[in-house]
C-alpha cells in the first residue's frame, strides 16, 4: 500500500531549525521514499512499510538529541497524486 505522511517537527528550543533541518536531510538519505518539503511540514510518499521504517529510524536520534520535541505525524492511506 502507498502511503503519503505529513511531518512536523517542533523543537522545544532556541536554536530550532538545525533539527528541522537534519531531520530532514536523514529522511532524504532514503532512496526508497520521495521527500518533500515545503513551509509548514515535509511530505513522505511511498510504500507504507518503507515510510514507516524511515520514520522508525530518524525520529529517534532527533528525540534522543533534544529532549524536548514534539512531532506531528498525519498519515493518508494513498499517494497523493491527483488530490
Amino acid at each position: 500500500m502507498r502511503v503519503a505522511v505529513d511531518i512536523s517537527l517542533y523543537p522545544l528550543r532556541e536554536g530550532y531549525i538545525e533539527p528541522i533541518k537534519d531531520v530532514i536531510a536523514r529522511l532524504q538519505a532514503h532512496a526508497d521514499i520521495s521527500v518533500e518539503v515545503n513551509r509548514l511540514s515535509t511530505q513522505l510518499i511511498g510504500d507504507y512499510d518503507c515510510v514507516m521504517q524511515a520514520l522508525k529510524t530518524e525520529i529517534q536520534p532527533s528525540l534522543d538529541k533534544d529532549h524536548q520535541a514534539v512531532f506531528v505525524i498525519k498519515i493518508l492511506n494513498a499517494d497523493t497524486a491527483g488530490f
